[in-house]
């Protein structure tokens, strides 16, 4: 059984850990709002774009000209999985979710026969992916002191991503990354963005005319479309990543204070029973007498 000593300092070490799990919840939470108000912004850019780019996409695929990005390299037999994740830890399941799916991705491209290669944004997908996957893994892109996502961090990545796919290193490209919903929920998404995804349908109702040719202008807003696709996921990720560590540093704050009424329950039920042994010994001694 602990001595009054050992409860007292480890009381006093939970109250220490509730502090920071504090502060961390509430610079969490006045992070969170940025990111939410920045990938909320994001959204209907990309969308439009994504509109833009389907429309075109449905009058040119046939044709021998068309680009590369949307047509893909007529094959599927090397995948290249980006993976997203954040640079630290102590935010839930954020960075976990994210793995899992990516690994269930590269396991079942892998038992298909298919060679996968695996970019990582962010450390600590790296560290999970580097236990069974290791000899995958192809590049590592460092945010680390990155304090705001920028455009220019997607471009990088994209940059490196288009250089491997003009050097015929990969056939399709995946991102993963988590999109953020709410404080509680955000959702592990895998999104292929080498070749073009048209969803059945797109460019039904497009009435534009466009001049230069088509071909010519899909070819501009391809690499742009891609780096907008990666770009909001970064900001779905940074925004979903405060949001699970704000929930995270909420659920540690509470649970520490669970744990203190315990111990303080412990030390005073501790402190009463020495407290009545001490005065048993004093009568009995007296009695004695």
């Amino acid at each position: 059984m602990p001595s009054l000593k050992d409860l007292k300092n480890r009381i006093g070490s939970v109250k220490s850990t509730r502090k920071i799990t504090k502060a961390m919840q509430m610079v969490a939470a006045a992070k969170l709002r940025r990111a939410q108000e920045a990938a909320e912004a994001a959204r209907p850019y990309a969308e439009k774009l994504a509109d833009v780019v389907n429309g075109l996409a449905v009058s040119v695929a046939e044709s021998p000209t068309a680009p590369k990005l949307l047509t893909g390299t007529g094959s599927d037999r090397t995948h290249l999985l980006v993976v997203m994740t954040a640079e630290r830890g102590l935010c839930g399941g954020f960075n976990s979710s994210i793995v899992k799916v990516a690994r269930y991705r590269a396991e079942k491209l892998l038992g298909q026969g298919k060679t996968v290669k695996i970019l990582t944004v962010g450390k600590k997908g790296r560290e999970q992916l580097r236990r069974d996957l290791g000899a995958h893994l192809v590049g590592h892109v460092d945010l680390s002191e990155v304090k705001r996502v920028g455009y220019e961090n997607a471009a990088n990545i994209s940059k490196k991503v288009f250089e491997m796919f003009d050097a015929g290193e990969f056939d399709v490209a995946t991102i993963f990354y988590n999109r953020f919903e709410s404080v509680i929920s955000q959702v592990p998404t895998p999104r292929q963005i080498i070749p073009a995804e048209v969803p059945e349908g797109a460019g039904s109702n497009t009435l534009y005319e466009y001049e230069p040719s088509e071909e010519a202008i899909l070819a501009d807003l391809l690499p742009r479309a891609v780096t907008t696709q990666i770009f909001t996921a970064l900001l779905e990720n940074a925004a979903s990543e405060q949001g699970a560590r704000m929930s995270a540093m909420d659920n540690a704050t509470r649970n520490a204070g669970d744990m203190i009424d315990r111990l303080t329950i412990q030390y005073n039920r501790s402190r009463q029973a020495a407290i009545t042994k001490e005065l048993i010994e004093i009568i009995s001694g007296a009695e004695a007498l």
